[in-house]
Protein backbone atom coordinates (compact mmCIF):
# COMPACT_ATOMS: atom_id res chain seq x y z
CA UNK A 1 0.00 0.00 0.00
CA UNK A 2 3.30 2.38 0.79
CA UNK A 3 6.55 1.74 -0.36
CA UNK A 4 9.19 4.12 0.55
CA UNK A 5 12.73 3.81 -1.38
CA UNK A 6 15.98 5.78 -0.29
CA UNK A 7 13.99 9.26 0.55
CA UNK A 8 16.52 11.97 1.28
CA UNK A 9 15.39 15.98 2.13
CA UNK A 10 18.10 18.82 2.53
CA UNK A 11 17.31 21.94 3.84
CA UNK A 12 19.97 23.69 2.39
CA UNK A 13 23.19 22.13 3.64
CA UNK A 14 21.41 20.54 6.28
CA UNK A 15 20.23 16.97 5.55
CA UNK A 16 17.15 15.99 7.32
CA UNK A 17 16.47 12.48 5.69
CA UNK A 18 19.06 10.18 4.72
CA UNK A 19 18.35 7.16 2.64
CA UNK A 20 14.89 6.70 4.45
CA UNK A 21 13.19 3.31 3.08
CA UNK A 22 10.03 1.06 4.51
CA UNK A 23 6.75 -0.28 3.19
CA UNK A 24 3.25 -0.91 4.89
CA UNK A 25 0.70 -2.88 4.37
CA UNK A 26 -2.70 -2.37 3.54
CA UNK A 27 -4.92 -1.97 7.12
CA UNK A 28 -1.90 -1.89 9.11
CA UNK A 29 -0.55 0.66 11.64
CA UNK A 30 2.79 1.44 11.30
CA UNK A 31 4.39 3.32 13.63
CA UNK A 32 7.62 5.56 13.14
CA UNK A 33 9.34 6.93 16.46
CA UNK A 34 12.46 8.61 17.00
CA UNK A 35 13.63 11.46 18.81
CA UNK A 36 12.47 15.27 17.98
CA UNK A 37 13.97 16.22 14.87
CA UNK A 38 14.69 12.88 14.17
CA UNK A 39 12.75 13.50 10.64
CA UNK A 40 9.58 12.15 11.27
CA UNK A 41 7.92 15.24 10.04
CA UNK A 42 10.03 15.32 7.01
CA UNK A 43 9.26 12.15 6.05
CA UNK A 44 4.89 12.93 6.80
CA UNK A 45 5.36 16.12 4.24
CA UNK A 46 7.11 13.94 0.90
CA UNK A 47 4.20 11.18 1.73
CA UNK A 48 1.43 13.74 2.16
CA UNK A 49 2.74 15.63 -1.05
CA UNK A 50 3.72 19.04 0.78
CA UNK A 51 6.92 18.96 -0.58
CA UNK A 52 9.15 16.81 -2.72
CA UNK A 53 12.34 14.89 -1.38
CA UNK A 54 15.71 16.18 -2.59
CA UNK A 55 16.06 12.36 -4.07
CA UNK A 56 14.22 8.84 -3.59
CA UNK A 57 10.90 7.56 -4.42
CA UNK A 58 7.50 6.75 -2.92
CA UNK A 59 4.34 5.26 -3.81
CA UNK A 60 1.13 5.52 -2.24
CA UNK A 61 -1.65 3.12 -2.81
CA UNK A 62 0.18 2.50 -5.77
CA UNK A 63 0.24 6.10 -7.22
CA UNK A 64 3.74 7.99 -7.21
CA UNK A 65 4.39 11.38 -5.14
CA UNK A 66 6.17 13.20 -7.39
CA UNK A 67 4.09 12.82 -11.28
CA UNK A 68 0.90 11.59 -9.39
CA UNK A 69 0.58 13.99 -6.52
CA UNK A 70 -3.46 15.01 -6.95
CA UNK A 71 -4.01 10.85 -6.79
CA UNK A 72 -2.37 10.62 -3.81
CA UNK A 73 -4.09 13.34 -1.82
CA UNK A 74 -7.72 11.85 -2.83
CA UNK A 75 -6.49 8.89 -1.28
CA UNK A 76 -4.61 10.38 1.90
CA UNK A 77 -5.94 12.18 4.87
CA UNK A 78 -3.37 13.96 7.00
CA UNK A 79 -3.29 15.08 10.62
CA UNK A 80 -0.53 17.39 11.06
CA UNK A 81 1.07 18.29 14.60
CA UNK A 82 -0.78 21.48 14.78
CA UNK A 83 -4.73 20.68 13.69
CA UNK A 84 -5.73 22.71 10.32
CA UNK A 85 -8.79 24.29 12.52
CA UNK A 86 -10.65 27.42 12.20
CA UNK A 87 -11.26 27.96 15.97
CA UNK A 88 -14.54 30.36 14.93
CA UNK A 89 -16.06 28.15 12.88
CA UNK A 90 -18.43 25.50 14.41
CA UNK A 91 -17.48 22.05 13.86
CA UNK A 92 -20.21 20.89 11.17
CA UNK A 93 -19.63 24.31 8.91
CA UNK A 94 -15.52 23.30 9.50
CA UNK A 95 -16.11 20.04 8.68
CA UNK A 96 -18.37 21.30 5.25
CA UNK A 97 -15.59 23.13 4.16
CA UNK A 98 -13.32 20.35 4.52
CA UNK A 99 -15.62 18.58 2.52
CA UNK A 100 -15.79 21.20 -0.30
CA UNK A 101 -12.02 21.36 -0.47
CA UNK A 102 -12.02 17.30 -1.00
CA UNK A 103 -14.30 17.50 -3.84
CA UNK A 104 -16.50 15.65 -2.32
CA UNK A 105 -20.19 15.95 -3.59
CA UNK A 106 -22.32 18.11 -1.75
CA UNK A 107 -25.28 15.59 -1.75
CA UNK A 108 -22.96 13.25 0.13
CA UNK A 109 -21.93 15.91 2.64
CA UNK A 110 -23.71 14.77 5.68
CA UNK A 111 -23.28 11.03 5.13
CA UNK A 112 -19.49 11.92 5.03
CA UNK A 113 -19.78 14.13 8.40
CA UNK A 114 -21.87 11.76 10.27
CA UNK A 115 -19.59 8.97 9.46
CA UNK A 116 -16.00 10.36 10.74
CA UNK A 117 -18.05 12.13 13.99
CA UNK A 118 -19.54 8.89 14.97
CA UNK A 119 -15.84 7.27 14.58
CA UNK A 120 -14.48 10.16 16.43
CA UNK A 121 -16.94 10.57 18.70
CA UNK A 122 -17.80 14.40 18.50
CA UNK A 123 -21.89 13.63 17.49
CA UNK A 124 -22.38 16.22 20.88
CA UNK A 125 -19.84 18.79 19.73
CA UNK A 126 -21.24 19.26 16.36
CA UNK A 127 -23.05 22.63 16.71
CA UNK A 128 -20.54 23.70 18.90
CA UNK A 129 -17.39 26.61 18.07
CA UNK A 130 -14.17 24.91 17.74
CA UNK A 131 -12.13 27.85 19.44
CA UNK A 132 -14.39 26.83 22.52
CA UNK A 133 -13.81 23.00 22.88
CA UNK A 134 -11.07 21.56 24.72
CA UNK A 135 -7.77 20.29 23.57
CA UNK A 136 -8.51 16.84 23.39
CA UNK A 137 -11.68 17.58 21.18
CA UNK A 138 -10.09 19.80 19.17
CA UNK A 139 -7.43 16.78 17.98
CA UNK A 140 -10.91 14.73 17.34
CA UNK A 141 -12.18 17.65 14.91
CA UNK A 142 -8.55 17.14 13.40
CA UNK A 143 -8.50 13.72 12.98
CA UNK A 144 -12.30 13.98 11.78
CA UNK A 145 -11.00 16.20 9.02
CA UNK A 146 -8.70 13.53 7.86
CA UNK A 147 -10.86 10.88 7.81
CA UNK A 148 -13.41 12.77 5.52
CA UNK A 149 -14.23 10.91 2.11
CA UNK A 150 -12.75 7.62 3.58
CA UNK A 151 -9.09 7.53 2.66
CA UNK A 152 -7.18 4.21 2.37
CA UNK A 153 -3.77 5.86 3.96
CA UNK A 154 -4.06 8.24 7.15
CA UNK A 155 -1.07 10.01 8.17
CA UNK A 156 -0.70 11.59 11.87
CA UNK A 157 1.75 13.53 13.22
CA UNK A 158 2.37 13.78 16.83
CA UNK A 159 -1.68 13.01 17.11
CA UNK A 160 -1.43 13.24 21.18
CA UNK A 161 1.18 16.10 21.66
CA UNK A 162 -0.59 18.10 24.65
CA UNK A 163 -2.77 16.17 25.77
CA UNK A 164 -3.62 14.80 28.94
CA UNK A 165 -3.98 10.89 30.03
CA UNK A 166 -7.19 10.93 29.86
CA UNK A 167 -7.29 12.36 26.06
CA UNK A 168 -4.58 10.21 25.22
CA UNK A 169 -6.42 7.39 26.24
CA UNK A 170 -9.32 8.52 24.11
CA UNK A 171 -7.22 9.09 20.80
CA UNK A 172 -5.27 5.95 20.75
CA UNK A 173 -8.24 4.02 21.05
CA UNK A 174 -9.96 5.92 17.95
CA UNK A 175 -6.63 4.99 16.18
CA UNK A 176 -6.25 1.67 16.93
CA UNK A 177 -10.24 1.53 15.47
CA UNK A 178 -8.91 2.86 12.40
CA UNK A 179 -6.72 -0.93 11.56
CA UNK A 180 -8.02 -2.94 8.94
CA UNK A 181 -10.15 -0.22 7.15
CA UNK A 182 -7.50 2.10 7.04
CA UNK A 183 -3.55 1.85 6.24
CA UNK A 184 -2.58 4.41 8.87
CA UNK A 185 1.42 6.06 9.22
CA UNK A 186 1.72 7.36 13.14
CA UNK A 187 4.68 9.18 13.94
CA UNK A 188 5.39 10.38 17.99
CA UNK A 189 8.62 10.21 20.25
CA UNK A 190 6.30 9.00 23.02
CA UNK A 191 7.43 5.45 23.59
CA UNK A 192 4.13 4.17 24.74
CA UNK A 193 2.17 5.67 21.91
CA UNK A 194 3.82 3.22 19.41
CA UNK A 195 4.20 0.26 21.60
CA UNK A 196 0.29 0.39 22.57
CA UNK A 197 -1.00 1.53 19.06
CA UNK A 198 1.40 -0.07 15.99
CA UNK A 199 1.68 -3.14 15.18
CA UNK A 200 4.90 -2.29 13.43
CA UNK A 201 7.75 0.28 14.49
CA UNK A 202 10.26 2.02 12.12
CA UNK A 203 12.31 3.81 14.50
CA UNK A 204 14.24 7.21 13.03
CA UNK A 205 17.20 8.76 14.40
CA UNK A 206 19.25 11.63 12.70
CA UNK A 207 17.15 11.18 9.18
CA UNK A 208 18.03 7.54 9.20
CA UNK A 209 16.03 4.78 9.76
CA UNK A 210 17.93 2.61 12.43
CA UNK A 211 15.55 -0.11 13.21
CA UNK A 212 12.37 -1.81 11.76
CA UNK A 213 10.18 -4.74 12.96
CA UNK A 214 7.78 -5.62 15.67
CA UNK A 215 7.85 -3.96 19.02
CA UNK A 216 8.10 -7.37 20.18
CA UNK A 217 10.65 -8.92 17.67
CA UNK A 218 12.82 -6.13 18.36
CA UNK A 219 12.74 -7.05 22.23
CA UNK A 220 13.85 -10.17 21.27
CA UNK A 221 16.21 -9.37 18.97
CA UNK A 222 17.61 -6.89 21.20
CA UNK A 223 17.53 -8.75 24.61
CA UNK A 224 21.57 -10.01 24.49
CA UNK A 225 21.60 -10.37 28.53
CA UNK A 226 18.72 -11.75 30.22
CA UNK A 227 18.62 -10.38 33.70
CA UNK A 228 16.94 -12.55 36.21
CA UNK A 229 16.23 -11.46 39.79
CA UNK A 230 15.26 -13.95 42.67
CA UNK A 231 14.77 -13.90 46.94
CA UNK A 232 15.75 -16.86 48.24
CA UNK A 233 15.51 -17.81 52.19
CA UNK A 234 18.71 -19.94 53.06
CA UNK A 235 22.38 -18.98 53.92
CA UNK A 236 24.02 -16.54 51.76
CA UNK A 237 26.85 -19.54 51.22
CA UNK A 238 24.15 -22.24 50.48
CA UNK A 239 22.39 -20.57 48.02
CA UNK A 240 25.68 -19.58 45.89
CA UNK A 241 27.11 -22.37 46.08
CA UNK A 242 23.51 -24.07 44.79
CA UNK A 243 23.72 -21.34 42.20
CA UNK A 244 27.06 -21.82 40.78
CA UNK A 245 26.29 -25.49 40.12
CA UNK A 246 23.84 -23.69 36.89
CA UNK A 247 25.92 -23.88 33.71
CA UNK A 248 25.87 -20.24 31.46
CA UNK A 249 25.67 -17.66 34.10
CA UNK A 250 27.67 -14.58 33.03
CA UNK A 251 27.72 -12.89 36.34
CA UNK A 252 26.02 -13.74 40.04
CA UNK A 253 25.46 -10.89 42.46
CA UNK A 254 24.07 -11.13 46.05
CA UNK A 255 22.43 -7.67 46.23
CA UNK A 256 21.48 -7.61 49.86
CA UNK A 257 20.59 -9.99 53.06
CA UNK A 258 17.85 -9.12 55.10
CA UNK A 259 15.64 -11.16 57.71
CA UNK A 260 17.44 -14.14 56.17
CA UNK A 261 15.93 -13.55 52.60
CA UNK A 262 18.95 -13.38 50.41
CA UNK A 263 18.44 -11.36 46.90
CA UNK A 264 20.40 -12.12 43.76
CA UNK A 265 20.38 -10.67 40.49
CA UNK A 266 22.07 -13.11 37.82
CA UNK A 267 23.08 -12.40 33.76
CA UNK A 268 23.04 -15.14 31.16
CA UNK A 269 22.79 -14.90 27.50
CA UNK A 270 20.00 -18.24 27.98
CA UNK A 271 16.60 -17.71 29.63
CA UNK A 272 17.81 -19.80 33.23
CA UNK A 273 14.45 -19.18 34.74
CA UNK A 274 13.24 -23.25 35.42
CA UNK A 275 16.79 -24.33 35.99
CA UNK A 276 17.52 -21.71 38.65
CA UNK A 277 14.05 -22.59 40.15
CA UNK A 278 14.82 -26.38 40.06
CA UNK A 279 17.96 -25.84 41.87
CA UNK A 280 16.78 -23.80 44.46
CA UNK A 281 13.85 -26.38 45.26
CA UNK A 282 16.24 -29.34 44.95
CA UNK A 283 19.17 -27.67 47.40
CA UNK A 284 16.18 -27.33 49.93
CA UNK A 285 16.18 -23.44 50.30
CA UNK A 286 12.95 -21.42 50.15
CA UNK A 287 12.20 -19.95 46.78
CA UNK A 288 10.66 -16.63 47.40
CA UNK A 289 10.31 -14.91 44.30
CA UNK A 290 12.13 -15.00 40.40
CA UNK A 291 11.19 -12.63 38.72
CA UNK A 292 12.90 -11.45 34.57
CA UNK A 293 13.92 -8.18 33.30
CA UNK A 294 12.50 -7.68 30.25
CA UNK A 295 14.20 -5.67 27.55
CA UNK A 296 11.33 -2.71 26.82
CA UNK A 297 10.67 -0.75 23.97
CA UNK A 298 12.46 1.81 26.09
CA UNK A 299 15.91 0.44 26.00
CA UNK A 300 15.90 -0.49 22.34
CA UNK A 301 15.04 3.24 21.59
CA UNK A 302 17.75 4.53 23.81
CA UNK A 303 20.15 1.27 22.51
CA UNK A 304 19.75 2.53 18.99
CA UNK A 305 19.54 6.64 19.31
CA UNK A 306 22.93 6.97 21.37
CA UNK A 307 25.08 4.19 20.65
CA UNK A 308 26.33 6.76 18.01
CA UNK A 309 27.19 9.87 20.46
CA UNK A 310 28.63 7.28 23.03
CA UNK A 311 30.88 5.42 20.75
Amino acid sequence: MISVDGLTRYYGDKRALSDVSFHVKKGEILGLLGPNAAGKTTAMRILTCYMPPTSGAATIGGYDILSQSMEVRKITGYLPENPPLYHDMVVNDYLEFVCRLKGIPKDRFSIEIDSVLEKTNLGDERSRIIGKLSKGYKQRVGLAQSLLNNPQIVILDEPTVGLDPKQIIEIRELIKNLKGEHTVILSSHILPEIEQTCERVVIINDGKVVAEDTPENLTNHLKGIERVFLQVEGKEEDIRSALNSVKNIKSLNIDSVTDGIVKVSIESDVDLRKKLAKTIVTAGLGLVELSADRFTLEDIFLHLTTKEEAA
